[in-house]
C-alpha cells in the first residue's frame, strides 16, 4: 500500500494547490466586480459579499479543478519517468491510478455530504445579501400540502393569492382565489376564477367572480361576474421562481423531503429531482474525469507532443461536462427521464475513460 498512499498524497496535493490558486483568482475577480456593483459599501461589508459567493462559485468549477489537478499530477510522474518505473516493475499502470480515483470519489463524497449544504447555505445568504443591499423586494411564497399561496403588495395594499395548483413554470394558477387588503390590514375585496396567468404587470383571470367586501355591503348581493380580469401586479415569473427557492440553496439532505412536499401540493418537482440526482452523480463524474486526464497525459513526455495531449484532455473534459450540462437541461425540460439525464453521462464519461485507458495501456 506504500505506493498507493504516495500516488494517492501526490494527487490531493495537486489538488490542493489548484484549488487554492482558484480561490484566490475567483475572489480578487469578485472583489473588483462587488466594488464595483456597490461603491456605497464598506469595504468590510464588500468583502463579505465576496466571501460568501465563494464556496458556491468553487463548488461549480470542481470538474475543472479536477482536470487540472490531474493533468498537473500525471505530467509530473511522466517526467520524472516515475511512471516507467511503475510498468517496469510489472505493474499495470491502472494500479497507479487507483489511489488518485480513490481520492477524487473521497472529494466527491465529501463535497456531497458537506461542501453541498455549505454551499446552499451561503449562496442562500449572498443572495439575500446582494438584494438587501439593492434593495429588491420579493414575494413570499409557501407551499402546502392544499396548494400555493402568494403574497404580492405595494404602498397601496396587500394581495394574498391562492392557488390550488399551478403550471410548472408557476406562470399559469388554476383554480386562484385574490384577496385584497387595506395598508391598515382591513379586507376589500375577493376574487376566484378559473385560471390566472401571468402577463407583463398584471395577473389575466378567466371567468372571475368578484365579492366587494367593504363594512355595510352584502358581498354576496353586489358580487359580479367577468369572463375576463386583469389584476396588476409586480411580480414576474423570475421573481415567483426565486420565491419558491433556487434548487442550489436546499441542502442535499433537505431535497427529498421537499421533493415530496411538492408532488403532494400536486406540484411538478423535475427541477429539483434532476438537481438531486445530478449531485449524487458528481463523485462518478470526477473520478471519470480524473481516468481521461490520466490517460492522455501518463505516457512518457519523450518524443511525445505534451501541449497536444493536455489540450486534448481539457477539452474532451469540458466537452463532457457541457455534454452532462445539456442532458441536465433535457431532463428538466421533461425530454429526457431524469435518472437518464443525471447518470447517463457520468457513467458514460467512466467508460470513455477506462476504454482510453485499456486501449493505450500496453503493461
Amino acid at each position: 500500500m506504500i505506493l498507493e498512499r504516495y500516488f494517492g498524497r501526490r494527487f490531493f496535493m495537486s489538488f490542493m494547490a489548484v484549488t487554492i490558486t482558484m480561490i484566490v483568482i475567483m475572489g480578487l475577480i469578485d472583489l473588483m466586480d462587488e466594488l464595483g456593483d456597490f461603491p456605497e459599501l464598506a469595504f468590510g461589508q464588500v468583502l463579505g459579499i465576496v466571501l460568501l459567493k465563494l464556496p458556491e462559485a468553487y463548488y461549480e468549477i470542481i470538474p475543472l479543478v479536477m482536470i487540472l489537478a490531474s493533468v498537473a499530477l500525471f505530467l509530473r510522474l511522466a517526467r520524472s519517468s516515475e511512471m516507467v518505473v511503475l510498468r517496469a516493475s510489472g505493474r499495470s499502470a491502472l494500479r497507479g491510478l487507483l489511489a488518485p480515483a480513490a481520492v477524487a470519489l473521497a472529494i466527491g463524497l465529501l463535497g456531497l455530504a458537506v461542501g453541498n449544504p455549505l454551499v446552499a447555505a451561503t449562496a442562500k445568504r449572498h443572495h439575500d445579501l446582494v438584494n438587501s443591499y439593492s434593495g429588491r423586494t420579493y414575494s413570499d411564497l409557501a407551499i402546502a400540502s392544499e396548494g400555493l399561496w402568494l403574497r404580492q403588495g405595494g404602498t397601496a395594499g396587500q394581495t394574498v393569492i391562492y392557488a390550488a395548483r399551478s403550471s410548472s413554470d408557476l406562470s399559469t394558477l388554476y383554480g386562484p382565489s385574490f384577496y385584497d387588503f387595506a395598508p391598515d390590514g382591513q379586507p376589500l375585496r375577493r376574487i376566484s376564477a378559473n385560471t390566472a396567468r401571468l402577463e407583463a404587470g398584471a395577473w389575466l383571470l378567466e371567468d372571475a367572480k368578484i365579492w366587494d367586501l367593504a363594512e355595510n355591503i352584502n358581498p354576496e348581493a353586489t358580487a359580479r361576474q367577468e369572463a375576463q380580469l386583469s389584476v396588476p401586479s409586480d411580480l414576474t415569473q423570475d421573481r415567483i421562481l426565486d420565491s419558491f427557492g433556487s434548487p442550489e440553496y436546499i441542502p442535499i439532505w433537505e431535497l427529498p423531503k421537499f421533493i415530496d412536499q411538492l408532488e403532494e401540493a400536486g406540484f411538478s418537482a423535475r427541477r429539483y429531482a434532476i438537481w438531486f440526482q445530478s449531485e449524487l452523480a458528481q463523485p462518478v463524474f470526477l473520478v471519470a474525469l480524473v481516468l481521461i486526464s490520466a490517460a492522455l497525459t501518463m505516457g512518457h513526455t519523450r518524443g511525445a507532443n505534451v501541449g497536444l495531449s493536455v489540450l486534448t484532455a481539457v477539452l474532451l473534459g469540458f466537452g463532457l461536462h457541457y455534454v452532462r450540462n445539456f442532458a441536465h437541461i433535457l431532463g428538466e425540460n421533461g425530454q429526457l427521464p431524469i435518472l437518464l439525464a443525471a447518470w447517463a453521462p457520468p457513467v458514460a464519461s467512466l467508460f470513455i475513460g477506462l476504454g482510453i485507458l485499456l486501449h493505450l495501456e500496453d503493461g
